[in-house]
């Protein structure tokens, strides 16, 4: 009953509440159309090769559950940007703040002149992020950002240099966080050397756990412990750094247990334990941060994506005393906690805790769950069905094997983009589909989705 009432109360399921644009799919051109195709071969002429895109459909307006192409078409979004628009596109708190700030100034950079809105920021992380203790944060541009200075703040807060992380994360794409990064291609291939002294030990991946699915957590940290202790020496660990849920690697969620024994062995052995939250964090596991599933609280939080709303901010947010290791002038940017993307952050929060965005996630949670359950029974390719809140994931195998399939996946992908419905692959092996949808959008718009992935399973497979 209560989860009725509250499907109810959201605002995109209130008859009053009208969207600026169309909440439904609609297909006027193939996907993409021949206006994308000539901003493509623009793109071509102009941008740099390196830089890719999943779909060629460049948008010219977007809202709800809905992304408006150059050719008319109205697609379904299950990826949010790489869940930044959390709150969805052009969100109203969001635009409205956002367009007050503008008006007002653009730029001062705050380590000359400051302003409100960056303390602002910093006041809402401390009181948002996991535990009571006293906090202090400091804002960057990208989460690839914030990860390289809570590595910073780690090493002078703690005297030491090394960094454990963990197979199958991703960091970031500058020098230290790709050499924190497991994946190869695309994004460490042929740019090392990277960032020395960082060690990487396995991750608690419960399906392909090679041992006793019951035994990951403790096989997985006697895993850590041995080859900490061996490898690196426990007093020479600046900080452990962990995605509470992996992204890319492929929505990997350790079991129970697991985070709880790696923050108590870093406060055993002084260590400084970062939570990357910068994917799964604002709202979008069915809680604040997915460290709060388990009660976990780090010394050390990177948040990024979701935090503004789609304008680019990032944090590390921490206990005081870390924080303040670092001498004055050893923190900042000329952009870091820009003011226009500072009242971003503050509209977006805005939206999230006046539509309990957290509950909201898990509503989309229980639709993705029954829905790609039922697909899973029909087809033996979807080895794993995983996540939390609106952050989950299908893994495609060969049937009968856990041999990851990433050409059935690829071509899933493709049939999904040509009927209108924006999807996201990810994964070591690249055979992970991840669900990233707007907090935002309908549940009509996530059935129709869920739809066009069955409807994109049958074709692919002949079913």
């Amino acid at each position: 009953m209560a989860a009725a009432a509250a499907r109810l109360n959201h605002p995109l399921n209130r008859e009053e509440f009208v969207m600026p644009i169309e909440q439904r799919r609609r297909l006027v051109t193939a996907v993409p159309g021949p206006r994308s195709l000539e901003l493509a071969s623009r793109k071509q002429a102009s941008v740099a090769h390196g830089v890719a895109t999943t779909l060629p459909a460049y948008i010219v307006e977007a809202g709800g559950g809905i992304l408006v192409d150059a050719d008319g078409n109205h697609l379904i979004d299950f990826g949010s940007g790489i869940a930044v628009t959390t709150v969805g596109n052009a969100a109203p708190a969001v635009v409205r703040r956002a367009h007050e700030a503008v008006q007002k100034f653009t730029h001062t950079c705050f380590m000359v002149t400051p302003y409100e809105g960056y303390v602002e920021v910093a006041e809402k992380l401390a009181e948002l992020t996991p535990g009571d203790h006293a906090k202090k944060s400091a804002l960057f541009n990208s989460g690839a950002e914030a990860v390289e200075n809570a590595i910073k703040i780690a090493r002078v807060a703690t005297g030491r240099t090394a960094v454990v992380c963990f197979d199958h994360a991703y960091h970031g794409r500058t020098n230290l966080t790709m050499a924190l990064t497991a994946k190869d291609m695309p994004y460490k291939h042929g740019f090392g050397p990277f960032a020395s002294d960082i060690y990487r030990v396995p991750m608690a991946y419960p399906y392909r756990w090679p041992g006793d699915a019951e035994h990951v957590t403790d096989e997985a940290f006697a895993q850590f412990e041995s080859l900490v202790h061996v490898q690196v020496g426990e007093n020479q660990v600046a900080a452990v750094i962990i995605e509470p849920i992996q992204g890319e690697g492929g929505f990997i969620v350790p079991p129970d247990g697991f985070l709880p024994r790696l923050a108590q062995w870093c406060r055993d052995n002084g260590a400084v334990f970062i939570a990357d939250e910068i994917q799964s964090g604002f709202c979008r596991t069915g809680d604040w941060f997915a460290c709060d599933h388990e009660g976990v609280v780090p010394d050390l939080i990177t948040t990024a994506k979701g935090i503004a709303g789609g304008l680019p901010l990032a944090a590390v947010t921490g206990r005081a005393e870390l924080m303040d290791a670092v001498h004055p002038g050893g923190l900042g940017g000329t952009y870091g906690g820009n003011p226009v993307a500072c009242a971003a952050a503050l509209g977006a929060i805005e939206e999230m805790q006046t539509n309990d965005l957290p509950g909201r996630a898990r509503q989309i949670e229980r639709i993705f769950r029954d829905r790609l359950g039922e697909l899973a029974q029909r087809y033996p390719a979807i080895g794993d069905l995983r996540g939390r809140g609106a952050m989950m994931a299908v893994e495609l195998v060969r049937p009968g094997t856990k041999e990851p399939d990433p050409a059935l996946t690829g071509a899933v992908a493709r049939a999904c983009h040509a009927r209108g419905l924006v999807v996201l692959t990810a994964g070591s092996f690249g055979n992970v589909f991840r669900f990233l949808p707007p907090l935002s959008i309908s549940d009509d718009l996530l059935h129709e989705g869920l739809d066009v992935i069955a409807e994109a399973f049958a074709e692919v497979t002949g079913d």
